[in-house]
């Protein structure tokens, strides 16, 4: 029987790797990578040279039962990586984690980066009780999915492309209020690291002056 262990990547500094994260991608048999290009930029960096297989989002399905077949059958161990943070968080790997759960293959989560927590930490709203919603649909349930949190009183955690930003804090806006307290983070760890806080109105307008560029997290305070 093999062992998955699931294995957070920097989202942004190299340096926020981990000592153990480092000892899994050298020593398993392959690297289950969201993206192999980005993840072999990583691995040489590291100066790792174990092989890299494609793992995402547009063949998960097609490859679990596949991976569960290697791993319930042979003495390896496999390592799960995603482009940036933690795998299954808004990645593909949940899939993968479940079957190999439900096959009763060993599966090991290693911490390390996670946008999310900074971003929520350094919003400077209550960070002990949260709901983290991830991405919006782009279109369709958008709107309803928005409408659901109306009276949501814990810190709620979005993460949102450059291009919806604005939209999203417009969004918030009309659904909880203008003067609804929030965080916005972008490029969390990396060289233009940014984070505004203030109203939904206030951290809109900032970045309609100040084209959003980045990956972004949006925390919203609940309603009081």
């Amino acid at each position: 029987m093999g062992k998955l262990i699931i294995v957070p990547t920097p989202v942004g500094n190299l340096e926020d790797i981990t000592f153990r994260a480092i000892k899994a991608l050298k020593e398993c048999e392959l690297v289950l990578a969201e993206d192999t290009r980005t993840s072999g930029k990583l691995l040489k960096h590291l100066e790792i040279d174990t092989p890299k297989r494609s793992y995402h989002l547009h063949n998960e399905h097609k490859i679990v039962e596949e991976l569960v077949v290697e791993l319930s059958t042979s003495d390896v161990t496999f390592c799960l990586v995603s482009d940036a943070g933690t795998p299954a968080i808004s990645d593909p790997g949940f899939l993968l984690v479940r079957a190999c759960v439900e096959n009763n293959i060993e599966v090991e989560t290693l911490p390390g980066a996670t946008a999310f927590v900074p971003a929520l930490v350094n919003s400077g709203l209550p960070c002990d009780r949260f709901v983290f919603e991830g991405f919006l649909p782009h279109k369709k349930g958008r709107q309803k999915r928005i409408q659901a949190l109306a009276e949501e009183t814990k810190t709620m955690v979005f993460y949102e492309s450059p291009y919806r930003v604005i939209k999203a804090l417009q969004s918030f806006s009309e659904v909880f209020g203008e003067d609804r307290k929030c965080s916005v983070s972008r490029e969390i760890s990396k060289l233009y690291e940014e984070t505004v806080r203030g109203t939904l109105v206030e951290v809109k307008k900032h970045f309609e002056h100040k084209a959003p560029k980045g990956e972004f997290v949006i925390v919203v305070a609940g309603i009081e």
